[in-house]
Order: structure tokens, then sequence, then C-alpha cells
């Protein structure tokens, strides 16, 4: 009761709460491709590398959106020239890119002598979230939404099978660049909630969660949103209660959830298969004897 009269009255967390609802959607939305796709490490390289460009928007005294985004486009081109033009694996140039770049991203923050604010970039801070923020991260979040929708088709044949896909005739390398793009688009939108560190648990848990649950891609993208989204309403709710960081208690609401379902769910779950092959093995034995 005490949070729901404290949203009611202060304005920083009602902006908070609105931010953490549509980050939590839309890294529901486009981890569910990036589970499918098996490009979990290439979203964690993403989120690393927007980093720079953070650094380099502080210390110019611009918004950080534009040098995030850059960096992110520029991470993603760098992993797959070096994977495409050279025997190194894409794992491995994914391990080269995103490694450099944090680095890189850290040493020029640490230049422009602002720990506080590399705390909050690493690691989130969404009740300072401003009202800019808010309103970039609502953009963004249609602009994702709106691209999934208009091209859920392509999406859904290239993430199953890309050799079927090209022979469709669909540009299976500009879908992969397009996705790649939108990932550093949700991760710009995470900085303020969940920072570069754990916006990977908001991209990929949920919709592992999701995978868990369902076979079907526009069902599993509906639940890894749903499931993003009560990962933030849990974890600011705690974060404001109990005075901790925002994003490494949104990323532990978001395990547990999919605890939760490794657990009990009814195709998938570990608790229930057990439960199974037990009424199974009973019900073998009842019908020998």
């Amino acid at each position: 009761m005490e949070f729901i009269q404290d949203l009611m009255t202060y304005g920083f967390l009602q902006k908070a709460l609105i931010t953490s609802i549509m980050v939590g959607i839309i890294c529901g939305v486009i981890g569910s491709f990036i589970v499918l796709r098996g490009m979990a490490l290439m979203g964690d390289a993403i989120s690393h590398a927007v980093l720079p460009g953070v650094a380099i928007s502080y210390m110019l005294g611009i918004s950080y959106f534009y040098g995030a985004v850059f960096t992110g486009v520029l991470t993603a081109f760098s992993i797959g020239a070096i994977s495409q033009n050279s025997r190194i694996k894409n794992d491995s140039s994914i391990g080269i890119v995103f490694s450099a770049f944090f680095a890189l991203g850290i040493i020029l923050i640490t230049q422009a002598k602002s720990a506080t604010d590399l705390t909050q970039i690493l690691f989130g801070n969404v009740l300072s979230v401003r009202s800019s923020d808010m309103w970039l991260t609502l953009i963004i979040g249609a602009i994702v939404i709106l691209v999934v929708v208009l091209f859920f088709k392509e999406l859904l044949v290239s993430s199953f099978d890309e050799t079927m896909a090209a022979a469709y005739g669909l540009k299976t390398r500009l879908i992969h660049y397009a996705i790649m793009f939108l990932l550093t688009l949700v991760t710009v939108a995470s900085l303020q909630t969940v920072g570069v560190i754990l916006v990977v648990s908001l991209l990929i848990t949920p919709a592992s969660t999701a995978y868990l649950l369902t076979n079907r891609l526009s069902i599993m993208v509906v639940l890894a949103a749903f499931f993003g989204a009560v990962s933030s309403i849990t974890g600011l709710y705690f974060s404001f209660l109990y005075n901790m960081p925002s994003g490494p208690v949104i990323a532990l609401a978001a395990t547990a959830i999919f605890v939760l379902a490794f657990l009990f769910s009814p195709k998938q779950g570990l608790v229930v298969g057990m439960f199974r092959k037990k009424f199974k093995r009973k019900s073998m034995t009842g019908a020998t004897e």
C-alpha cells in the first residue's frame, strides 16, 4: 500500500514505473528472436560495447543515445567483418570486439572522472530516470514493436530456418543486421533501468522462460514481453522498498520467474517431469500385476 501511495504522489516513481514496464516489454520481444537464433552472446556483446559511445557522448555533452547507437551498430558490423573475412569463428570474434569496446568505454569514463556515472551506466538506476529518458524509451519501444509486427513473418522464417528464408528470396543478412540495430536500440533504452552489464538478463531470461512454456513464436513473444514487464515492476518495487539498486533486483526477479518455469512448466518442468515419470512407472507396475 505504501508503494502505491508513493506512486500516486511522486513523479519520479511514476516515470520509473512507465520506463521499467516498457523496457521489460521490448527486451522480452527482441530477446525472443535472440534466444531462437542462438545469439545470446551477441546480445551480451552489444550491451557491453555501447559503453564507449556513452562515454564519448558524456564527454561531448550530448545525449548518450547517439554515441551508444553508433558504437552498437559498429560492434555488429565489426563482428561480422571479422568472422566473414577470416578463419576466426563468430563466437571468438564476438569476444574480441566486445571486450575491446567495453575496456575502451571504462577507460574513457574513468578519464572523464565520473565514477558515479560509471556505476549508474553499468548497473542502472531507474529511480533517477528523467522525463527525456522516459520519452526516449517509449519512442524506441514503439519503433521496436512496430517493426516486429510489420515484419513478423520474415523474422519468423529467418529465425527458424535461414536457408529456407534465403530460398524464399528473403535478404537474411539484412534481417540479421536489422535485428542487431533493434537490439542496440533496446540496449540504449535499458541503460537507465538495468545498465549495460545486466541488460542481457532482461534480454535472455524472460524469453527463455517463455520458451519453456510454448512452441509458438507469437505466443512466446507475448509471454516474454509479459515476463519482462512483471520482472521490471517487481524489481522496481523491491528496489524502492529496500533502497537497493534497481538493475540487480530486476535481474533477480527475472531469474526467479525463470526458476519457477524451469521447475513447474507443464511440458518442460523438472518437477512436473519427475512426477510424470513416477506416475508412468506406477501405472506400468500396476498393469503388470
